[in-house]
């Protein structure tokens, strides 16, 4: 049984009218809502070959028909028109995602946010892996009598801040010849690449500043030890779920709402297969609690170098075309963005 033109413009009908009403859609309707040519019975006909061929089911509890796993999945690679943004979204999508740029985990959970507010769905937003993060240069500022902050920057533009205490006595020309060593040494290197003996010769060449020096490398032992916040996906809209006809079963919600609660699944669901555009939906998840639910998500980059992904999580009937449209846009400004800074 093959798929011809009028059982795709009747499977388009069901997934468009299931996406803006999560009601399941008989034959008679369809033929009033939608202008095909053709009349009920002869639609009905037709639902009967795709509800055989896998592309729509029966709810139990009713006579009209929705979209199963494998006809969202058809709608999306073969029906679907693409939707472009109006001016008034590309506008907030730039200005929001320009706002906070001064520390990239701020950017991160700015997008996050912004991503649920634009689809009303559940988002996901995978921050730069801290081991891939090449070193780019340390200084340090007065903080107050005693201490300084310690920054480092990355070649991604990411920043990390430290408080270490330096005593009294140091000098400003001092911490600079510090800094100056580390920048020397550490420069291009992966905070994964940087090996003990690495800080162990950064060591001995500032032995007159012990001080500092040992505050420093226990920061710094810290922050290659520290794999616990790797990789932090950053949630929000999580209550958005509770809006969605297909999630007002308390106990789903709750097993839901208890995974969204552990980073390694979210991690794994939000890993991209390819590099680009991702849409896994429904049963694709190999995470059992996501299965009633489709993920669209892409990456982004900082010159060219995949850094992270953003992703909105939903019921299977998402407005695929409009959740698509506000991800790859995000994507492509947030590469921009983050591309520029590092200039």
């Amino acid at each position: 049984m093959q798929m011809d033109e009028r059982k795709r413009k009747i499977l388009r009908a069901i997934v468009q009218d299931y996406i803006a009403t999560a009601e399941p859609i008989g034959s008679r309707t369809i033929a009033r809502k939608f202008d095909l040519g053709v009349s009920s019975a002869t639609i009905r006909n037709e639902m009967a070959d795709l509800e055989d061929l896998g592309y729509i089911e029966q709810p139990h509890t009713s006579a009209g028909r929705i979209p199963s796993d494998a006809g969202y999945r058809y709608y999306v690679d073969c029906l679907m028109d693409p939707q472009a943004l109006n001016a008034e979204e590309m506008e907030i999508i730039e200005r929001e995602s320009s706002k906070k740029i001064h520390e990239l985990q701020e950017v991160v959970a700015h997008t996050s946010k912004l991503l649920s507010e634009l689809t009303n769905l559940t988002s996901l937003v995978l921050g730069p892996h801290k081991g891939r993060s090449t070193f780019g240069k340390m200084h340090f500022l007065p903080y107050q009598p005693g201490q300084v902050i310690m920054v480092i920057v990355k070649e991604n533009g990411a920043v990390e801040n430290h408080i270490v205490d330096v005593g009294e006595n140091i000098t400003a020309e001092e911490m600079q010849h510090v800094a100056d060593v580390f920048n020397q040494k550490m420069r291009g290197y992966s905070m994964s690449q940087v090996k003990r003996s690495l800080l162990h010769e950064i060591y001995s060449d500032l032995s007159k500043q012990r001080l500092l020096i040992d505050n420093a490398m226990e920061m710094l032992r810290a922050i290659l030890d520290d794999n616990e916040d790797d990789e932090r996906i950053h949630l929000g809209g999580t209550l958005n779920m509770l809006n969605q006809p297909e999630f007002r079963d308390l106990g789903k919600v709750k097993t839901l709402f208890k995974v969204f609660e552990e980073n390694e699944p979210l991690k794994k669901l939000l890993t991209p297969r390819q590099e680009g555009l991702n849409v896994i939906i429904g049963g694709e998840n190999t995470i059992k609690e996501f299965q009633d639910c489709s993920l669209i998500s892409a990456t982004y980059k900082v010159n060219g170098l995949t850094i992270g992904a953003v992703g909105v999580l939903g019921p299977t009937r998402m407005d695929y075309a409009k959740v698509i449209a506000i991800v790859d846009f995000m994507t492509q400004s947030l590469t921009e963005i983050l591309t520029k800074r590092r200039r």
